[in-house]
């Protein structure tokens, strides 16, 4: 029998719990293991009433889990970034198999937490963090080992998703979508970790070491939010042939990695185009293999538990067999890598500047434009507003983007120009 203890009974612990009570018989059946919940932990003393648990499987003290010598997997459910490392560390301390769908942790602390589980032996289990019941974890590691991956293109975070679907099919604009969500229980009361893309870069970190053997600092990753789109960027990407997603990209060229979180203009043609609403997608190229592309449900109670239950029965069947050691292939840190300058990114981009519509405006944004060696493709001029001010949309040819950043300031200073110009990089070479 292998012994399990979870800690924390949120909406993840609820749903691991569910899974692996309910469906017993059937992971018998497929594993032969006897996998039983031996304790659970949580604050909340209305917990095993509401589950209903048998007594003596609850305690409010986690270290009772920890402790006690009979569990052999501790599974981390709590969140956070203090208790929940010192709970692994102590776990992983005491040679106990450990599962966490903390990608937060992951991403701040997982090199120390990786190099301790190594040392001791510890198998570790972190499919939950990334993408909740997608298997994009275990895909990398084991499906694509035998792939050099070039390319990763993520919708990473469901609330942003179901944001950007809002937006783009009732034409609602940002604020009044974040409150649908909200209503929904799809966000948060504070969205900042989500709309802004920190969630998705969490996401990120974990998938760049996983695929490219690379640690790598959220201070990394280029971050941008949804929040400054607008529908009529919406409705002129449409135009354009191209949808707006929030998306994390990482792409190997040489020993550079570059990474960032933020939204781009796809094809509509693009498979990744068509994931709308709270569901996530991964969409990863390897040199053997070509592009795979992962989709499912990324968070939620039942899907995100199923996550958690394959990395218990993963370590189950490795205490079983009797070979604990930590399975940490990939998990490499190749300080030969570096992280490449997101300024330097070479790609077309979509720029929105809100002018006042008189003569020689188009000219000047142009002349400006043109000393940074940037072409132009396309411009449209939408239709007057009252106040007397117009969108100016531009499409540009391929363009280094710390040359876009620069005209952009130097544009946004002039007397004509009316608040900050929107500027998105168009992704067509995804693989």
């Amino acid at each position: 029998m292998i012994r399990v203890g979870i800690i924390g009974l949120g909406t993840v612990g609820a749903g691991t719990y569910r899974i692996l009570t309910q469906n017993h018989s059937l992971i018998r059946s497929r594993t032969g293991l006897n996998i039983k919940v031996e304790k659970i932990a949580d604050i909340d003393t209305n917990k095993p009433k509401e589950m209903g648990l048998k007594e003596g499987v609850f305690t409010t003290d986690a270290y009772e889990i920890i402790n006690d010598k009979k569990i052999d997997i501790v599974v981390e459910l709590i969140g956070g970034t203090t208790t929940a490392y010192d709970l692994i560390t102590e776990s992983i301390k005491k040679k106990k198999g450990i599962i966490t769908a903390n990608k937060h942790l992951l991403a701040l602390r997982g090199k120390e937490i990786f190099e301790l589980a190594r040392k001791s032996g510890s198998a570790i289990g972190f499919e939950a963090s990334v993408c909740g019941g997608i298997p994009v974890i275990r895909a990398v590691r084991e499906g694509l080992v035998a792939n050099r991956i070039t390319n990763i293109m993520g919708i990473l975070n469901g609330t942003s998703n179901y944001i950007m679907t809002k937006m783009t099919e009732e034409g609602k604009p940002f604020s009044v979508a974040l409150k649908d969500a909200q209503r929904l229980g799809f966000a948060e009361q504070d969205p900042t970790f989500d709309v802004e893309g920190i969630d998705a870069a969490h996401k990120l970190c974990i998938l760049i070491n996983l695929a490219f053997g690379c640690y790598i600092n959220i201070n990394d990753i280029s971050i941008k939010g949804i929040t400054k789109i607008e529908p009529v960027d919406i409705e002129l990407a449409r135009e354009f042939g191209y949808k707006i997603k929030l998306l994390a990209l990482a792409r190997q060229d040489g020993n550079e990695i570059e990474a960032r979180v933020e939204p781009a203009m796809i094809p509509i043609t693009h498979p990744m185009s068509s994931v709308n609403d709270v569901f996530n997608a991964v969409y990863i190229v390897g040199d053997r293999v070509g592009p795979n592309m992962f989709y499912g449900r990324g968070a939620g109670s039942e899907p995100t538990g199923s996550a958690v239950v394959s990395d218990i029965v993963d370590i189950a069947q490795k205490i079983a067999s009797k070979n604990t050691k930590a399975n940490l292939s990939g998990l490499g840190f190749n300080n030969k890598i570096k992280i490449k300058d997101s300024d330097a990114a070479c790609v077309p981009f979509y720029l929105r500047f809100t002018a006042q519509d008189r003569p020689g405006v188009l000219s000047k944004i142009s002349g400006i434009l043109a000393r940074y060696m940037i072409s132009i493709s396309t411009v449209i001029q939408k239709g007057r507003e009252e106040n007397g001010y117009v969108p100016i949309v531009m499409l540009t040819h391929e363009a280094v983007e710390g040359d876009i950043k620069k005209a952009m300031e130097e544009i946004d200073r002039l007397p004509f120009i009316r608040g900050e110009s929107i500027q998105i990089r168009i992704e067509e070479g995804l693989g």
